[in-house]
């Protein structure tokens, strides 16, 4: 079999890291990049490098991971290292993001490596991990720092998206479609993120003029009203972080978004899509909210760990995002399903459990924390997105007096 790397356009690989570097990140002169890849994206990490050491960064610091040495753990670990994550390690990430280092992160694992592990053990580490990552978390979900997340083909994921072929194909099949999606098969892969952005920017715009108090999502199974924060702001694109750099935190991005408000939801929803978490593959949620909480919640598969996830603190059943995707997006049209949430959930309307986004209110790089929870943000160690849209989804903007707006119908714009 040939080297993985040589199956994939160098050319569109090389617009992807320079798109990360100048367009996701708008990395600033002297700053320092704080990057965190399989250790498959290794060709990606060094085109990054590259294109960050030109833009005049300071120092390019990578963390890799490795799907053999998480599977080693799984296999010969001892029973309570499942209770305990590097915490070392997060807290020095927080550090640096403290002293203005960005962050880049890139997805490429094997979205169902631990779906044959105990489910007991993998839902503990994904709570050790995450009580351990949130002096990071905070840091990233607040915007203090320019930031934003791209994609690896990796073959062991490609394999899941496209289980029929064989792995080089499969591989190159996912390459493709993670430039279409990530918007670098052209030539002027700026240019199109400038066009996409401003389109993304007049959806928001709107939004923000209706001052809507709630949404009212209705199709099959779900009957639900989410209420927005109060003083909330859509979102969409490009974002100022509060270092005052303009990034782009997700590529790729179909999605405006905002922050519920976390005691304003209530009825049911169903998921669209499968949610891949940390391994492990959640398929078929069944949810029901009182007074913006989960009290009811079923799974068809991976229910124990879906479970486990709501159980992680407090605001773990509450919501943190509600983000607005159209049916037809690029990567709903693909007809693919990618199990990595910074591609499903750019094909479909969803919400999120857990951290909410400071930024996502009105002056909100100036608010405290406490003025953030007394407006409705939902304060969690978790964040995980996970999609409720389709082609059979309406959704109506809510005002204060009772009125109502379409804004989605049938999955589209209204």
């Amino acid at each position: 079999m040939q080297n993985p790397a040589e199956l994939i356009d160098r050319v569109k690989l090389d617009r992807l890291a320079e798109v990360a570097v100048r367009f996701g990140l708008d990395l600033a002169e002297g700053q320092d990049l704080v990057l965190t890849a399989p250790v498959a994206a290794l060709p990606l990490v060094r085109r990054i490098a590259h294109h960050a050491y030109k833009a005049g960064a300071g120092v390019v610091t990578p963390f890799f991971g490795d799907e053999e040495l998480t599977l080693s753990r799984f296999q010969q670990g001892q029973d309570s290292s499942f209770d305990h994550a590097a915490g070392w390690l997060y807290e020095g990430m927080a550090k640096a993001f403290a002293n203005g280092a960005a962050r880049l992160a890139i997805a490429g694992d094997n979205p169902l490596l631990l779906a044959h592990e105990d489910a007991a053990k993998v839902s503990r580490l994904n709570k050790a991990t995450s009580v351990a990552y949130q002096p990071a978390l905070e840091k990233i979900a607040g915007f203090d720092i320019n930031w934003t997340i791209v994609s690896y083909p990796n073959p062991s994921w490609a394999k899941v998206v496209f289980p029929d072929l064989p792995e080089d194909e499969a591989t190159q099949k996912l390459a493709e479609a993670i430039f279409a999606a990530s918007r670098v098969d052209g030539e002027d892969a700026i240019g199109a993120w400038e066009t996409h952005n401003a389109a993304l920017k007049k959806r928001s715009t709107w939004l923000n003029e209706q001052r809507f108090s709630a949404l009212h999502f209705t199709g099959p199974g779900t009957d639900l009203t989410v209420g927005l924060a109060d003083e909330h702001e859509w979102h969409g694109g490009a974002s100022v972080a509060r270092n005052g750099i303009i990034c782009n935190p997700n590529i790729p991005t179909e999605e405006v978004f905002t922050t519920p408000h976390a005691y304003r939801v209530e009825g049911t929803v169903r998921s669209t899509k499968p949610l891949s978490h940390q391994g492990t593959l959640i398929d078929g949620i069944a949810v029901r909210f009182e007074g913006g909480r989960i009290v009811e919640a079923h799974a068809a598969k991976g229910e124990a760990v879906l479970r486990e996830v709501l159980d992680t603190d407090g605001g773990a059943r509450r919501l943190g995002e509600v983000a607005l995707v159209p049916h037809s997006s690029p990567i709903s049209a693909s007809g693919l399903l990618f199990y990595n949430t910074l591609f499903d959930e750019n094909a479909a309307c969803h919400i999120a459990l857990g951290q909410c986004y400071s930024k996502c209110f009105r002056n909100g790089a100036k608010l405290s924390a406490e003025e953030i929870v007394a407006r409705g943000g939902n304060k969690s160690f978790i964040h995980i997105d996970w999609m409720i849209g389709s082609g059979e989804i309406d959704i109506d903007g809510m005002t204060e007096d009772g009125s109502r707006v379409p804004v989605f119908r049938k999955g589209e714009w209204a």
